[in-house]
């Protein structure tokens, strides 16, 4: 089996280390220490955060999509493939050496999904841009350090909080949807987006794009106008 290359390194916000490595065509971010966030082999959770939302926008005019996370660019591509082609899309990323590296090094993960002219990159945290932006959005994905039960970022747990949910559901048009990725289930946040005001499902979808190996969970909540 080939070793694994480190490629690069680079601080998040809250000083953790994230490590970029390589195996033969495959890729890995990691945390110092191991824990994986990503790997390019896995893929399908994240396109199923954006393929069980999007056919929603296609009574909209001009839709507006955020992304919460890059990643190595999965919901991105996805959304771009379901979108109706007039939708406009923001990818917040808060480490901006993860979209510095998409081009260094993972042309061939992220092909050419960032040369989108549709598509705007914030640098910055996702849960600033959603609370200054009052019914700017008609579909906001969230695949932000490991969901609910994040494991790199303290902060995120005001993102998935009661007060991060509001100020989503304050950033949606009538109607519009969450969808909230997650590495494990989580048997509050449902009921706790439904207190914020939405109408939840919960989904239960492989990591991978085959019918075997793990599961992760996604959270589709449409906005109900009280």
């Amino acid at each position: 089996m080939q070793p694994w290359i480190h490629l690069a390194s680079a601080t998040a916000p809250q000083g953790d280390t994230l490590r970029l490595l390589r195996r033969g065509e495959e890729f890995s971010i990691r945390l110092e220490g191991g824990n994986e966030l990503m790997n390019s082999r896995l893929g399908g959770s994240e396109e199923a955060l954006a393929s069980l939302t999007l056919d929603r926008l296609s009574d909209r005019a001009v839709p507006r999509v955020l992304i919460g996370g890059l990643g190595m660019g999965f919901t991105l591509r996805a959304a771009q493939l379901a979108a109706p082609p007039d939708t406009c899309f923001v990818v917040s990323e808060i480490v901006p050496e993860l979209v510095d590296w998409a081009s260094q090094y993972m042309t061939n993960v992220f092909q050419n999904c960032l040369a989108d002219p549709r598509l705007e990159i914030s640098l910055g945290d996702v849960g600033g841009l959603i609370e200054g932006a009052p019914k700017a959005f008609d579909v906001i994905l969230l695949d932000v350090d490991n969901g609910p039960d994040g494991l790199t970022r303290a902060e995120n747990d005001t993102l998935y909080g009661t007060a991060g949910l509001q100020s989503a559901h304050r950033a949606l048009t009538p109607g519009g949807v969450l969808a909230v990725w997650s590495a494990t289930q989580d048997k509050t946040f449902a009921k706790r987006l439904s207190q914020c005001g939405f109408e939840v499902a919960e989904h239960s979808v492989r990591a991978s794009r085959s019918k075997r190996g793990s599961r992760h969970t996604i959270w589709t909540a449409v906005r109900l106008d009280r």
